[in-house]
């Protein structure tokens, strides 16, 4: 099992960023997928048309997101932490994801980085 720890600036308001991540149309917007999300505790998720699935733990408004994300029957949890900070080019992403498995690690990475936030990042310069 691995670890994920890095930073993102997104040039949007910390609660605009919150609204993409949290509201299943504008989620849809900007991956190009289905989603299916709530800001309701233990509420179940899908983004990417199913690609990523887990529970929603909590949430502070404009400000946090935690999730468990499912890897199979994966006995360890797999949490991401999403902090959002406002930044003077809009917002500062903090994502922390914990136990990651090893064969799936590069491609989360890889995930985050392009089709997570580097999509988002796309979605607020076009």
């Amino acid at each position: 099992m691995k670890d994920f720890k890095k930073y993102y600036i997104l040039s949007a308001a910390p609660e605009e960023v919150y609204a993409a991540l949290t509201n299943p149309a504008t989620l849809q917007l900007w991956t190009g997928d289905k989603a299916e999300m709530s800001t309701e505790p233990d509420s179940e998720f899908s983004l990417w048309d199913g690609s990523i699935v887990g529970r929603n733990i909590s949430f502070e408004e404009g400000r946090k997101i935690e999730q468990e994300w499912y890897f199979g029957e994966q006995a360890e949890s797999s949490i991401v932490t999403i902090k959002l900070h406002p930044h003077k080019q809009g917002t500062s992403v903090e994502v922390r994801h914990t136990n990651i498995p090893d064969e799936d690690y590069d491609d989360i990475v890889e995930g985050w980085d392009s089709s997570y936030f580097g999509a988002l990042q796309d979605f607020y310069e076009d």
